[in-house]
């Protein structure tokens, strides 16, 4: 062995992996356009679970590969830095480098277990823009809009070839030129220099593929996104989406990511900010299942802020949880959550088991109602921007985690979320018609949570956020559980007037029971709020209600729930 070469060799060993691995991600990818045309929705699903579950085993395979081939050198700075410098000049040319880099930190990280981040031996900071990097030929079709815009449309469709039958694609034109025809007159649009440009990539997550693009006119940019589904009798356009919010709801951290098919990440990462101009960098690598170079971004982005900022991390709004505690900085739009070291009564989960409801949320299908979160071990905060009494109450709730200096504040273990109003919170101020907007959207989210196999446990209104498009989300998942887990019965009627007037149930009750009829006496505690939640959402009051979608589950049924308003879908506009 030449021992001056080792650094390039577990350069090689890291690299090869990498090369492995984005291999294996672009043949699960690829597939979900097979799986669409043959309407395979549970494997589509479970390309997803997959694809999230391949970088994880590849990075632990590597760890294991470059530790045994290092031996005693595995812990030896200057063969990092060697290691480093080698990896550095191999990918200087790759269109991925920036995915390849975070593939390096995972490594590294796994190797050197219990540290935090080291600016000299990991790329903590970008090593350039990656925009140097850029297709030979566009990554998007461009066509050129000329009336009537049905031409247009039909050449679009060309462009998206399917082993399967369209199931009226001269209704679909109509409807897409009518829509698009209706959006120019609301602008007052009478330019002739309009066009679509549409990325080549489709876009498929669970039942649905989406065209997704922008409509130019002139220098100015909208969405324009065609949500394809695929029925019994063929593929069918469900709407047109032209209106940012709309397609931001599309791309939403509370959804599970998409299967898309890209070379260059950052190169479709540019095209999709040019349209959804209110996400990070960090949230759309992670929309397009690049997620730990997503948390990489999202990293690099709250370093920057802590840099520009003085503000200090207090704890956040709300009701304190039982479980975590939830701390923020005011000027930035993200919560950190630390498991504490003890729950008080009534809770009754272990540290390991809410770790693992965090690990199944993360591989589920969120259905826009569960937030994502990023884990993160060993993270390093400067201790002055932390106030007296958030301090305190670390030390005093979760000891075992914090690590204190004069200067810094190191935590074990800490998961990171978009920040969100607490539900009551928002109540609090809100008008009669924004309550009764948000209270739709709470039996919404818990519909159709229910919908993909998930029961939140806790359903109390503190337990959901509104966000800025006031969706309700979920995101206290420590008693969270798959629904047919659960025994959901109704409570028996008392034999006499002394045991209805017990204060203990006259009933027996296992750990799995649920009585539905319950929930009004916890849930909402306003009557106002209560009775519109009564009037919307009032079945989920019944056990028949949850028994009947748990028939559904079993069945192997899988319920459409649309990531947009339904009165978009051309089947509502067009009263079909």
């Amino acid at each position: 062995m030449f021992e001056k070469l080792i650094p390039y060799d577990v350069a090689h060993i890291i690299l090869g992996d990498y090369t492995i691995y984005h291999r294996e991600y672009k043949r699960i990818t690829k597939r979900a356009k097979i799986r669409f045309e043959r309407r395979d929705w549970k494997g589509i699903q479970a390309d997803s679970n997959e694809r999230i579950t391949l970088y994880r085993d590849m990075v632990g395979s590597t760890t294991e590969k470059v530790l045994e081939f290092l031996g005693e050198n595995r812990h030896h700075r200057d063969t990092w830095h060697m290691v480093k410098q080698m990896f550095t000049e191999e990918i200087f040319n790759f269109n991925s480098r920036n995915i390849a880099e975070t593939y390096y930190n995972s490594v590294f990280r796994h190797s050197h277990k219990g540290l935090s981040v080291d600016e000299e031996l990991m790329y903590v900071q970008a090593t350039g823009t990656y925009r140097e990097f850029k297709s030979r030929v566009p990554i998007y079709h461009t066509l050129y809009l000329l009336e009537p815009f049905h031409h247009t449309i039909r050449q679009l469709f060309a462009c998206y070839t399917f082993d399967a039958p369209y199931e009226d694609l001269e209704r679909d034109i109509f409807y897409i030129s009518d829509t698009l025809e209706k959006k120019l007159k609301s602008l007052n649009y009478h330019g002739n220099n309009s066009r679509i440009e549409l990325l080549k990539a489709l876009f498929f997550r669970n039942k649905a593929a989406y065209i997704v693009g922008r409509l130019m006119l002139e220098e100015h940019s909208w969405p324009f996104v065609i949500p394809l589904l695929h029925k019994e009798k063929g593929i069918f356009a469900d709407t047109v989406l032209l209106e940012i919010n709309d397609v931001s709801s599309i791309f939403g951290y509370n959804r599970s990511y998409f299967l898309t098919d890209t070379d260059i990440a950052s190169e479709m990462v540019d095209f999709l900010r040019t349209i959804l101009p209110t996400k990070s960098m960090g949230e759309l690598y992670n929309s397009i299942g690049f997620e730990k170079h997503g948390k990489t971004v999202m990293f690099r982005d709250f370093l920057r802020h802590l840099y520009m900022t003085e503000d200090k991390f207090i704890s956040a709004p709300g009701i304190k949880g039982l479980v975590m505690i939830v701390f923020t900085l005011p000027s930035y739009p993200f919560v950190f959550k630390v498991i504490k070291d003890r729950f008080p009564a009534p809770k009754k989960v272990t540290e390991k088991e809410v770790k693992e409801k965090y690990q199944l949320v993360s591989t589920h299908d969120r259905v826009g109602r569960m937030a994502d979160s990023h884990m993160f071990e060993n993270f390093v905060f400067e201790r002055d921007r932390f106030s007296e009494e958030l301090i305190e109450e670390l030390l005093e709730d979760a000891p075992s985690k914090i690590l204190l200096t004069d200067e810094t504040i190191q935590i074990t273990h800490l998961y990171v979320e978009k920040r969100m109003v607490p539900l009551n919170l928002y109540l609090e101020t809100a008008t009669i018609e924004e309550a009764e907007e948000v209270i739709n959207e709470y039996g919404k989210a818990i519909k159709q949570m229910a919908a993909v196999n998930i029961f939140p446990g806790d359903m109390l209104l503190k337990n959901f956020g509104v966000t800025r498009l006031r969706r309700v989300v979920f995101y206290d998942y420590d008693e969270i559980g798959f629904l047919t887990d659960y025994n959901f019965r109704i409570i028996p009627p008392a034999r006499d007037i002394e045991q209805e007037m017990s204060g203990e149930p006259w009933y027996s009750v296992g750990p799995m029971d649920v009585f539905p009829e319950e929930f009004p006496r916890f849930l909402i505690g306003r009557k106002e709020i209560r009775d519109i939640f009564q009037r919307l959402h009032g079945n989920l009051f019944t056990a028949k209600y949850w028994i009947d979608v748990q028939e559904r589950l079993k069945r192997d049924e899988l319920v459409d729930v649309y990531p947009y308003r339904q009165r978009l879908r051309f089947s509502k506009v067009y009263n079909l």
